[in-house]
């Protein structure tokens, strides 16, 4: 199914609202059929011109290459609902109808908290975003924020720097289109220890409306929203009223009452934000004591065998089944390596699935 999900996300003129509207019709292969051979539908919005439009393009796509080149570039597909796709997201009020994914999974069965701010940021706000993020990641905790230059870059980097808890950034492009370009390395770094995730298939550009829907997710994954710095008004704004909209929790760093880049921030706690001074404010929102949560590194090493099982998991969510037959193993020996994983921690159970809990 993901290929042909894959497929109609990629048509002319699709974008999230569309492909919902598309996926409302009937599973993503049903769909596809239905616009080569007809009768589809009406489809809410779309005007038949366009509808016309996907039937011509959909006559010249290979759906197995479209395949093709998301495997290719290790992109995981992560459909609403299915195995992998986070928990928090499936009820969300504008849930994205598919995610994604370079990274692994794990990130988002973590406490979460969103660190967001300007662009525009005064060193003030990139040091305690950086501060920020390096706290909560050194407590177990998975920072989620955008990618963009300024707070959300520092409190990224911060989190990298802890080189503990898997951070999460959620992006408006395609995976193979990294914005903003400065942020290359910063990218690679979220992606190899955490997860960069977009509702935007491959090739798709950094178009301006995009990182509004994305602040959506944002929210969606937070169980809290920090705002370090920010203006009267922007992204950052858009996340917090994201945020309040789905009942997560808003705090914000006090700021210089002159600052500019403050005057969001500042106006947020005249209303009644709690305010962050430090990594502990966060900590006791969430519930957490710092010395209480288990750190992922504290597991024992997996056997041989361990680490074969491990490496055939890919980071996607596999049943037994897929298991025995990229290993080879008989299966008694993959039911009781999988039993002494999952009481080390090394992989979970989700429904009828198994995930791998951390990159090992």
């Amino acid at each position: 199914m993901e290929a042909w999900l894959c497929a109609l996300a990629e048509l002319a003129g699709v974008g999230p609202a569309r492909l919902r509207a598309l996926l409302s019709i009937g599973a993503p292969d049903e769909v596809w059929r239905r616009l080569e051979v007809g009768p589809l539908p009406r489809v809410d919005g779309v005007a038949a011109a366009l509808v016309s439009q996907w039937r011509r393009q959909v006559s010249t796509v290979d759906v197995g290459r479209v395949w093709a080149r998301y495997e290719e570039r290790g992109t995981g597909v992560m459909a609403h609902g299915a195995a992998g796709y986070p928990e928090v997201l499936v009820d969300d009020p504008d849930p994205p109808a598919v995610l994604f994914l370079h990274g692994e999974p794990h990130a988002f069965r973590l406490p979460r908290v969103g660190i967001v701010g300007t662009r525009r940021c005064t060193n003030y706000g990139a040091d305690v975003a950086f501060e920020l993020g390096r706290g909560l990641a050194a407590a177990g905790v998975c920072v989620v924020s955008g990618l963009a230059v300024g707070i959300d870059a520092a409190a990224h980097a911060g989190a990298i720097d802890a080189d503990l808890a898997p951070p999460v950034a959620v992006v408006g492009s395609g995976l193979d289109v990294v914005y903003p370009r400065q942020n290359r390395h910063l990218w690679h770094s979220v992606a190899s220890r955490g997860a960069v995730v977009s509702e935007a298939p491959l090739g798709v550009a950094p178009e301006p409306w995009r990182f509004p829907a994305r602040n959506r997710i944002i929210a969606g994954l937070s169980d809290i929203v920090v705002v370090v710095e920010s203006k009267s008004s922007g992204g950052s704004m858009h996340t917090v009223n994201e945020a309040i909209e789905r009942g997560v929790p808003v705090m914000a760093v006090p700021g210089p009452i002159r600052s500019p880049a403050s005057a969001g921030t500042n106006r947020l706690l005249s209303e009644g934000c709690a305010p962050v001074c430090d990594v502990d404010d966060l900590l006791v929102m969430l519930g957490l004591d710092e010395r209480a949560i288990a750190r992922t590194d504290a597991r024992p090493e997996p056997s041989p065998t361990g680490r074969r099982v491990l490496d055939a998991f890919c980071w996607q969510p596999v049943g037994l089944d897929t298991l025995v037959g990229r290993t080879g193993l008989p299966i008694p020996d993959i039911a009781l390596t999988i039993e002494r994983l999952l009481a080390d921690r090394w992989i979970v159970r989700n429904g009828p699935w198994l995930e791998r809990a951390a990159a090992g």
